[in-house]
Order: C-alpha cells, then structure tokens, then sequence
C-alpha cells in the first residue's frame, strides 16, 4: 500500500506527485512523507526537472491532513512513532517552503491541517471552485501546526487567529481574499493545464513560465468573500489579548449586520478544546514574531507536550475512536484556563535545539 500511496512521474520537465489514498481523503502517513521527501531530493539533483507539480487522486480532497488515528495509536503504543511523524512532517515543509525549483499545489477539494502544510510550502497555489480549505485542529484539541504559527500569523489583521481558533472553513474567494491561495482554476480546466504542462517549451526562468500558464487560466481576486464582508467584527473581536476577552466581545456584539455571525462563532468556540484555543492564541501571537524555522521548532516543542498534557488524545478519542462526540476536555470552558496552563506549554522552548530535529 505504501508503495502505492504516492504516485510519481516526469513528463516533459515537470516532476508530478500525486497523493494516491483517495478512500482516505489523502490523509498524510509518514512512508508518503518520506515518499515525497525522497522524490523532491531526486528532483532537486536532474536538471531535466524544471517544475514540480503536487496534486492528490479523487475529487474529494487535495489532503485531510495526517492520519491522526495512526498518531493516537502510536501514542497509546509508547511506539514513539508519532513524535517523528511530525518531525519529519516538519522538515518536509520546511523543504518545501525554500525548494528553489517551482511547486505548484493543486488543490481540488478539501485541504486541511497536513494538507495546508504541503499548500503554503509551494510556490504557486492553485484552487478550484471545490476548494474547502481550513485547520480544525483546535476540534480535536490540537493546535494549527505544519507552519501554521508562521503562515496563519501573517495574515492581515486578525484574521489568523479567527481561523485558528475556530477552524472555520473558507471556500475559493476567501482563500484568495486571504492570501492562502494564488490562483483560482475551474476544475474542469485542470485537463487543460495538465496538457499545457505536458507541451509547454520551458525557458531558463520556469517560475515565470509557470506563472503566464496560470495567469492564463485563472483568477487572482473573486467576488463574493464572506472573510472581507465580515473583516471589521473579525479585527475588532478576535484581536483582544486573550480568549476570555475574545469570548465577552463575541456575546457583546451588538451590531446587527455581525450578531449572527458572532452568536454562530460562539457556537462553533464551544465545541472545541479550550485548552487548544487558548494555546493556538499565543502560539499565533509568538509566531508573529518568529522566522519560519522557529515557528516549526516551537510547533514540534508543543508537540512534544501536547499528547501527554494537552487535549488531543480525548478529541481523538471523542471523535474518530468512539466517536461519541462528547469530549471531557481537560479545562471545561475558557474562563478555566489560566495564564499559567498555557504558558507553561512555551517554557524551555530553545528554537536553535529544537529546530536541529527538523532540518
């Protein structure tokens, strides 16, 4: 099966990876990371490669994220696997963020956790309008990782934490809204693409090769994003120093157009681990300040915490084991969570040791 889970190919210049677990809505294992690793350290050696392209096999998903079940059950097997799951998750995003050759992300359905890890890597990302993208880690008392504290961090205004915090999904015009896509390509143009990929006559600047094809195809800006109509209430009440504020702020709205919006967020806030929110909170806020190395160092430093002290193993347990949806959070409700519960998560925290396991 692993053998088979990442398919690759060369085709005229350009090295193709497709995500082959469509049953699984492409949800990352690490034989398909060291998979991917493998051929990106190939490819990176042939200059006959000009381009990388990653896509995955159905129409579904561009990837789930991480086989989380897997990591749950390493946990509980004391097997250590899951801890170098995400180092070499890490490390293969980190790889991709720098790699000098063009990647182009396509992404056709849902792309969440995992799957944003490998899309914000690549140099050109392209969505449909079937595009689903978010990270709902905070659901099953988790924290926004594969460089999420760098790449959820820096977008404008308060907007990061908003889709930290609550995993609320976005669609195509708010991705590109957000600046977590490039292009926008009907899915029934992606043939066409393919084709122009497999004739194009690449020059000695592929990137701006790449970049005319999808101009040509694509959109940069559609109209209609929910984020931008709702940007006001989403700086002013995500952008309070801590969740108790965030919380009150939300239940305070009083504006007509954003009550709903705000009753539906705070809904949605309850679902999740408080725990989770309120660690995703300064973890976004650290990141701000921190190069994209650190941000992944201080990921894998929760990470090294957070099955054993943190929420994960209950909302995995809740949700995906017994799936009784009913998950005894450590910290019931975000008032229970304290400065200390959270900062202690941080402390220790040495980006330049730390970071030595994801290079």
């Amino acid at each position: 099966m692993s053998e088979q889970s990442v398919l690759a190919s060369v085709r005229n210049g350009v090295g193709h990876l497709t995500l082959n677990r469509p049953a699984g809505l492409n949800a990352l294992t690490i034989e398909m990371i060291r998979q991917i690793r493998e051929h990106l350290g190939n490819w990176l050696k042939d200059d006959q490669v000009r381009v990388i392209a990653i896509r995955a096999a159905g129409d579904r998903a561009f990837c789930a994220g991480g086989d989380i079940r897997s990591l749950y059950n390493s946990y509980k097997a004391d097997d250590g696997i899951h801890l170098q799951f995400f180092e070499e998750e890490y490390s293969l995003d980190l790889m991709m963020h720098s790699y000098p050759k063009p990647i182009l992300a396509l992404m056709d359905g849902l792309v969440l956790g995992g799957g944003m890890g490998l899309a914000q890597a690549a140099s050109n990302r392209v969505i449909t309008e079937r595009t689903r993208m978010a990270m709902p880690e905070t659901g099953i008392g988790y924290f926004p990782d594969v460089g999420g504290s760098y790449f959820l961090s820096r977008l404008e205004g308060s907007i990061g934490e908003y889709l930290g915090i609550t995993g609320t999904q976005i669609g195509a015009a708010d991705a590109l809204y957000c600046n977590l896509a490039d292009y926008c390509i009907s899915s029934e143009t992606l043939s066409e693409l393919d084709h122009s990929l497999n004739q194009h006559d690449w020059t000695d600047n592929p990137q701006a090769d790449l970049d005319c094809l999808l101009h040509l195809r694509s959109s940069q800006k559609i109209p209609g994003s929910e984020i931008k109509a709702l940007r006001s209430a989403i700086d002013f009440h995500f952008g309070h120093s801590d969740m108790t504020q965030i919380k009150a702020s939300l239940a305070a709205e009083s504006c007509p157009a954003f009550q709903d919006w705000a009753e539906t967020t705070l809904t949605t806030m309850q679902s999740k681990s408080p725990l989770a929110m309120c660690v995703t909170l300064e973890l976004l806020r650290r990141g701000r300040e921190l190069e994209l190395s650190e941000c992944f160092a201080l990921e894998l430093h929760l990470d090294r915490q957070w099955f054993s002290d943190g929420d994960i193993m209950e909302g995995v347990r809740a949700l995906i084991v017994d799936k009784d949806k009913k998950p005894h959070w450590r910290v019931p409700d975000i008032e229970g969570v304290t400065s200390e519960n959270v900062s202690r998560f941080f402390q220790g925290f040495n980006p330049s040791h730390t970071a030595r396991h994801i290079a």
